[in-house]
């Protein structure tokens, strides 16, 4: 997992000296080729299983190539090229065909281990990744030897079944994301329009054996709700994790429906945590995170490297075998909870995800609402795969209490998510803390709603201020205007409502007197404030404003910028911040 700034916006690639399959059958070999004959198996009625003393047979390999080739599997080194023989070995002789991809964005021409299994509907293809290499500094085997070597066996899992195929299964293993999750974005910047179509979710599994760690499923597309059934059936509570990085992001930001699962990183353990899967609190997920104690097997926690492998091939094998089962989707709600006092309002947000088949549409609606309280969806129906704001607003003859909204999406089924909202009369400052979501912009776009391009890995003028992330406004030199918005609701009764963030702006104008490109920041339709190329300056600096006029209102918060026909401005935001008390 990379915790380091990215590099943004690579240049479009091109195979080095292969060309992508999408799905066609291998031609038969006799026994001992590359691609080995194979006679067709019954469907399993149930998705196999992974034996973790596979999982850990290769992790024992991955530690001997690091040994072997001074300490580490760091792209570009020995040990990160012996990594990935070792998968295009074992996935050929598995019967895969498996591409490999020169990466030659990433230090020594690195290669991507693409690998499909035939048959299925390349039209509906799922696909699975981790990142192969690792850091200098050690072994790299929780990161991401563990989401390596159990992709690995789930894939050579199905692969021993055979399973007839409905929609088409893809692995990938990527170079050089410790370096900015350079080989990801190589791989995706190589396919056309119509292949990134054609990958419907794409989940990565990056350290998923963290000794102090717990289970995060960190999205809503259809490899993640197959995960979290699967953790269900097992009674394993998952969270979602704000840790950033990994190279779900390439695929998202493509627009590709993406997660990111994991056991955690350098964040700490909280109480809470350990109540639902012990561990210590105030510890790091992973004690050994980048470092040289990064080793096997005393980095490694085989509960969880076991459970994970077992819900990758689970997710793999429901989403791609056996018969269709048609049109399906899943309804999903973040926050899951909201408090408000009489006469206030909540929002939260509605994913929706196609879990089967092909994007439908879904009409959202609700029941629960006590009197006093109503739900309105914006909009009312989306397409699967799409988000909703869902706005629960009181009246001031609302009662107190708890009360349960289930929110019911209905398209060619019914699914549903569950809102508890609790409606508090006891006065005082109910709702306090920060109220923005995403507010240092490390965890993808959602809830903030942006031109494209604004939020993201930004280098040069508009760098991080913290993090690997940011918003960029502006920053083109011609006639260009660059919005960035987010809906929040602010509690009644607290004594202080103070919006910040961090701002940069830096300029090529070279006049002292003009305000050609400007910096607008509004809260609902009142200005708060205008920046300008004339408040330029090298450094990040610390904005301030009081919103106490707004307590008890849902309203927008935006910024917007906008640059004239030349010279170039750059207006750079981060850490935002909403803060009630």
């Amino acid at each position: 997992m990379s915790l380091r700034t990215v590099t943004a916006r690579p240049a479009v690639a091109v195979f080095a000296a292969v060309t992508l399959a999408l799905g066609a059958l291998p031609a038969s070999a006799s026994p001992g080729a590359t691609t080995p004959a194979r006679t067709a198996a019954p469907l399993a009625a149930a998705a196999p299983t992974v034996n973790v003393a596979n999982v850990n047979a290769h992790l024992q390999q991955l530690q001997n190539f690091a040994t072997s080739n001074g300490g580490n599997r760091a792209t570009g080194t020995a040990g990160h090229t012996a990594t990935t023989t070792y998968l295009q070995q074992k996935l050929q002789a598995a019967g895969y065909t498996v591409t490999v991809q020169t990466c030659t964005t990433c230090s020594g021409s690195a290669k991507n281990i693409i690998a499909d299994w035939p048959g299925g509907d390349t039209a509906n293809t799922y696909m699975f990744g981790a990142h192969s290499d690792g850091v200098s500094a050690g072994p790299g085997i929780n990161d991401d030897g563990s989401g390596t070597a159990t992709l690995l066996e789930a894939a050579l899992q199905l692969a021993a079944n055979n399973p007839t195929m409905t929609n088409h299964l893809r692995f990938g293993w990527w170079a050089g994301e410790e370096q900015g999750l350079i080989g990801s974005k190589f791989y995706v910047n190589s396919l056309t329009t119509a292949q990134k179509s054609a990958i419907k979710a794409y989940g990565t599994f990056d350290m998923i054996a963290s000794t102090n760690g717990g289970y995060f499923v960190t999205g809503t597309d259809a490899v993640a709700v197959k995960l979290r059934e699967y953790f269900t059936s097992i009674s394993v509570p998952t969270e979602t994790s704000t840790e950033c990085c990994s190279d779900d992001g390439s695929f998202r930001n493509a627009g590709i429906p993406s997660s990111i699962n994991s056991t955690g990183a350098s964040y700490t353990k909280t109480s809470a945590q350990v109540t639902k899967w012990g561990g210590t609190a105030g510890q790091a997920y992973d004690p050994c995170y980048h470092k040289a104690c990064d080793t096997y097997p005393s980095n490694i926690n085989t509960t969880s490297l076991g459970r994970w492998a077992n819900a990758e091939l689970y997710a793999a094998w429901n989403l791609t075998t056996g018969t269709s089962t048609g049109n399906d989707f899943s309804v999903s709600l973040s926050p899951g909870t909201g408090t408000v006092t009489p006469g206030a309002s909540a929002t939260a947000t509605v994913s929706t995800a196609t879990t089967s088949g092909s994007a439908q549409t879904v009409a959202l609606t609700s029941t629960g609402a006590p009197t006093g309280v109503s739900v309105t969806f914006s909009p009312a129906s989306v397409t699967s795969g799409a988000t909703s704001t869902m706005t629960v607003a009181t009246t001031t003859a609302a009662a107190s209490g708890t009360y349960t909204i289930t929110v019911t999406g209905t398209g060619s089924a019914t699914r549903t998510a569950t809102y508890t909202l609790t409606v508090s009369t006891t006065g005082g400052c109910a709702g306090a803390g920060q109220k923005l979501g995403n507010n240092g912009f490390e965890s993808g776009t959602t809830p903030w709603t942006a031109t494209t391009g604004v939020i993201g890995a930004n280098t040069g003028d508009a760098a991080p201020r913290t993090g690997t992330r940011d918003a960029k406004l502006g920053g083109y030199g011609s006639t260009h205007t660059d919005t960035l918005t987010q809906s929040v609701t602010l509690p009644t009764g607290c004594s202080a409502y103070t919006l910040s963030f961090y701002l940069k702006i830096v300029t090529s104008e070279t006049t002292s007197s003009t305000q050609y490109d400007k910096l607008t920041v509004k809260i609902g339709s009142t200005t708060l404030a205008t920046f300008s190329n004339l408040n330029a300056g090298a450094s990040y600096t610390l904005r301030s404003y009081d919103l106490a006029a707004f307590a008890g209102q849902t309203v927008t918060l935006g910024f917007t910028g906008t640059e004239d026909s030349s010279l170039k401005t750059t207006f750079a935001i981060d850490d935002t911040a909403l803060t009630v008390a």
